[in-house]
């Protein structure tokens, strides 16, 4: 059963993409995801039970003026529903499906030290020649790998790191002793 977060972000998107408007209600929807992370006012007033439905839609109505009409819509449906406790999962779930319509992948690339950026580079455009998908690449250091990479390819991973190869092998020698 699909839940909640998955099914009021399909429909923003459905809508969003029906009208043309996907990459205008992504921004506003992370808008006001970080408006409400970063602003413990407006998370007491959106989240409290202490402000009715019409106070917290007339709020949103002052705070988000301009703001797309099918945006507004579907804010005034989650503080209606009293779902606005789930905007932070929506959102997440709207950015995997603008990435899927959008042919876009996330790629982490993690190594032992500090990797040349034309070598991350590369790493990236070889992934984008393989699947066909433009990349969203990062690059991160964590010395506990010891040597070599982990290439995180959206839900893949790719462990060619020196820490998991002595893993591998120390459990080769347990199982043989």
């Amino acid at each position: 059963m699909q839940d909640v977060a998955h099914a009021y972000a399909d429909a923003l998107f459905e809508v969003a993409k029906e009208k043309g408007k996907l990459d205008a209600i992504r921004e506003e929807l992370d808008q006001f995801a970080d408006a409400v992370d970063q602003n413990r006012d407006l998370q007491v007033f959106f989240f409290s039970p202490y402000f009715s439905s019409s106070e917290k839609i007339e709020g949103a109505k002052r705070a988000f003026t301009g703001a797309d009409e099918e945006f507004v819509n579907f804010l005034e449906l989650l503080i209606e529903k009293q779902r606005v406790t789930e905007v932070f999962r929506i959102r997440r779930q709207f950015e995997e499906l603008w990435k899927h319509e959008n042919r876009r992948i996330d790629v982490t690339v993690t190594s032992a030290v500090e990797l040349d950026g034309a070598v991350v580079g590369k790493i990236g455009e070889e992934i984008e020649r393989q699947t066909g998908q433009e990349v969203d690449l990062a690059s991160r250091v964590d010395a506990e790998i010891l040597g070599g990479v982990v290439l995180q390819v959206g839900n893949m991973v790719l462990d060619a790191s020196i820490r998991n190869r002595l893993e591998k092998l120390r459990k080769s020698v347990a199982s043989a002793a």
